[in-house]
């Protein structure tokens, strides 16, 4: 019988709910990962502004969390079943989902007294409507053993991507992570800073386009010296792993503070913040190992003047999207959800302390039977 999950997630750049129907085969060490089917269901602007606003503090927010986490939780089975179609394949067969859910607070040890993490997207909703069995809240266990509760990848990454050689693995979604894998054993991971989000927001601020497609519009620019100086002089970009962040930190006001003063071209701020992209990016391979393979992922694997950027920043590293390692960059999160989910349903363990720095590994997330 196949070994069917899926796996759901919206990330920082909340343009849509990405559902990956995975089959696993293999045992660990020589784990499969097969994408059976996948999507992004989109997000609705009204949608996304709700989100957004809940991103920082406001008025009347339990109530606005609560009803907005009904609604997602309504859109993450509608993205669960849609995928199901797509692929042809009926609800019993998949033996659970994995829901990240969508963040919108994150807040880590060190940047407040008692760390959480709040990701919204009902699993009971979810399960109810889908009749699959969801596994969700992956994030707090890990904090309540003192750690970051991110980046959650690095563990999936290992179990899917380890070779005899040095790899690096970067997902870029709207923050960006890296993950470490040496030749010789042992991961390590952490959020290096912002990754499409601000991109995005600045796009959409000028141009109305809701990204920058193959990084056309950077590209057209020039990287402005000092602003690239205000932004890397951030004192995150310096911190000691293990460390994670969001938009909390790296958002418009922080672009506009570093903007200040400044007679800026539109087009140089765009080409400055893909400079900040790929130099915290390539800062962190460059630290890990002299050269090896680079493996991109999210939606900067598509965007094709920030790939060259890192190509530049590390030429003794050979860049390439995920594709051409069996998993397409746009669903390796999504996939790792639903290995998460997989894990949880196994009793095994799914965080990794070298990366968030809990106590101890242990099993991720709250199962929610269906």
């Amino acid at each position: 019988m196949a070994d069917l999950y899926i796996g759901l997630m919206s990330g920082t750049s909340i343009d849509s709910i990405d559902a990956v129907l995975v089959e696993f085969s293999g045992t660990d060490g020589s784990l499969r990962c097969q994408t059976r089917a996948a999507l992004g269901h989109p997000i609705t602007a009204e949608m996304r502004e709700a989100i957004l606003a809940l991103c920082a503090p406001g008025p009347s927010e339990l109530d606005r969390a609560g009803q907005l986490d009904r609604q997602l939780g309504q859109e993450f089975a509608t993205a669960a079943l849609a995928v199901l179609q797509e692929a042809g394949v009926d609800p019993s067969a998949v033996t659970a989902i994995g829901s990240h859910g969508q963040t919108v607070r994150h807040r880590p040890p060190g940047s407040v007294s008692i760390p959480f993490s709040l990701q919204l997207g009902d699993p009971n909703t979810i399960a109810a409507l889908t009749g699959i069995t969801t596994v969700a809240d992956f994030r707090r266990r890990d904090m309540a053993l003192g750690g970051q509760g991110a980046p959650l990848m690095p563990a999936f990454h290992n179990a899917v991507f380890r070779t005899d050689r040095d790899r690096a693995v970067v997902n870029i979604g709207g923050m960006a992570n890296i993950t470490e894998l040496a030749a010789g054993g042992g991961v390590r991971g952490y959020d290096t800073g912002p990754g499409n989000a601000l991109l995005d927001y600045w796009i959409k601020l000028h141009r109305g386009a809701p990204y920058d497609a193959d990084g056309a519009w950077a590209a057209s620019g020039s990287v402005h010296p000092e602003l690239l100086s205000r932004l890397m002089a951030d004192p995150f970009f310096t911190a000691p792993a293990p460390k994670s962040t969001g938009r909390e930190a790296f958002n418009p006001s922080w672009l506009e503070l570093a903007c200040a003063g400044m007679e800026l071209a539109p087009a140089d701020v765009q080409a400055t913040l893909a400079e900040v992209t790929a130099a915290s990016v390539a800062e962190g391979v460059r630290e890990f190992a002299k050269g090896g393979e680079l493996l991109v992922c999210g939606g900067g694997a598509r965007n094709q003047d920030l790939m060259e950027r890192l190509r530049r920043r590390l030429p003794t590293w050979s860049v390439a999207a995920t594709d051409q390692y069996g998993i397409d960059a746009d669903w390796v999160e999504g996939a790792g959800f639903a290995w998460l989910a997989r894990q949880t349903m196994r009793g095994l363990n799914g965080n990794c302390p070298a990366v968030t720095g809990a106590e101890r590994e242990t099993i991720l997330g709250g199962i929610f039977p269906a």
